[in-house]
């Protein structure tokens, strides 16, 4: 798990030279990120000091340098692994500057309380004496994962906040065979395979957020009301299903690849993926069965609500709006549990659904 503490205590000038340092630090990634992209990438054990000293003109320290090359693998090995079912899109990535990643050997958290802030973030081993001190105030989230598990020696590091990571002992996984299926949508943040409906004020929210400029305060506002409201579908959830053993969900990635082309989404539901902070609900419901030991998996998204459940019968009209009704045999209901039973439904029949059974089903 993970916490966000704000630097919002650090003075300018601190904030300034945090922005030296990452734009060099992103530079001196981008250096590694081509030579490996064209030389290929190696083993982490094999970054020596031929391969460390790569990056000509710059001025971070050697210690630096490696973390950097070690990003750079990372960054390619996560690309080739997201487009390896098209290779022929695939881009060499680049890191924009914007947030390093370092371990004990380059910062280190001192606990110097203050009236203003809790600690500081000593960052050091940077290169061209830059040494300093990041003030930090701890925040409810931050100490109520204190207490749940181990602080990692590891952090992340933007010009706004620093990122804390802590191992979190939650014991096994339950055994049990309890399973339900959840379409993620707008009219209803949440919807189960057993009928019930979560987050029903979603559309508003979204519609909320659009209506604001981007990026002004308003909307930055209306996002941070969306998010908790995410927060709190997420903490009824887990309250509601105690004995779920098993949380089956869309894999909503690349929902805008291509969304111009060919209709494939309308204007107005670009905007709202556009504003919808679905990768942010994933996570924490991911977060929150990991916590209560439940099994979080994943199935492919493709025709889920234009599925007849009852036939099996596919096709676009089937579903209006909200209303699905199947063209084949006359089957009807609300098109977003349909969508999560058949969720339910494509992990139940699929190699590892075996030993689980539908919770609680009722057909609407």
């Amino acid at each position: 798990r993970s916490s966000k503490c704000s630097l919002k205590f650090a003075t300018k000038h601190k904030i300034d030279e945090l922005h030296t340092i990452l734009a060099e630090y992103g530079k001196v990634c981008n250096v590694f990120i081509k030579h490996f992209w064209d030389n290929g990438t190696p083993p982490k054990s094999a970054l020596l000091k031929d391969i460390v000293d790569l990056p000509k003109d710059t001025w971070l320290s050697a210690r630096l340098r490696k973390v950097c090359a070690r990003e750079a693998i990372d960054m390619i090995n996560a690309t080739k692994e997201r487009w390896k079912n098209k290779p022929d899109k695939m881009v060499m990535p680049v890191h924009k500057g914007k947030r390093m990643y370092v371990s004990c050997t380059i910062a280190e958290l001192q606990n110097k309380e203050t009236k203003e802030f809790d600690a500081w973030l000593h960052v050091a081993s940077i290169g061209d004496d830059h040494i300093f001190d990041l003030p930090i105030k701890f925040h409810k989230h931050f100490n109520k994962l204190a207490l749940q598990g181990k602080r990692l020696n590891s952090y992340i590091i933007t010009e706004k906040y620093v990122q804390f990571s802590f191992e979190i002992e939650t014991g096994k996984k339950k055994t049990g065979i309890n399973a339900i299926g959840i379409d993620t949508g707008i009219k209803a943040l949440a919807s189960l395979n057993n009928g019930t409906q979560f987050g029903l004020d979603t559309e508003s929210l979204i519609e909320c957020i659009k209506r604001c400029e981007h990026g002004s305060n308003g909307q930055k506002q209306a996002r941070r009301a969306f998010k908790q409201r995410i927060d709190e579908v997420v903490q009824e959830l887990m309250t509601h299903f105690k004995n779920i053993d098993l949380v089956v969900v869309e894999a909503l990635k690349n929902m805008n690849y291509k969304s111009k082309l060919k209709r494939r989404l309308s204007k107005n539901m670009r905007r709202s993926i556009g504003t919808w902070a679905y990768r942010y609900w994933l996570k924490r419901l991911e977060q929150a069965c990991e916590t209560n030991r439940v099994s979080f998996r994943t199935v492919a998204p493709f025709y889920t609500s234009q599925t007849c459940p009852s036939c099996g019968h596919v096709d676009r009209g089937n579903r209006v709006g909200q209303v699905f009704q199947c063209l084949k045999c006359g089957h009807t209901g609300n098109a977003d549990i349909v969508a999560a039973r058949n969720i339910l439904t494509r992990f139940l029949t699929g190699l590892y659904g075996a030993r689980y059974k539908p919770y609680e089903v009722k057909f609407v």
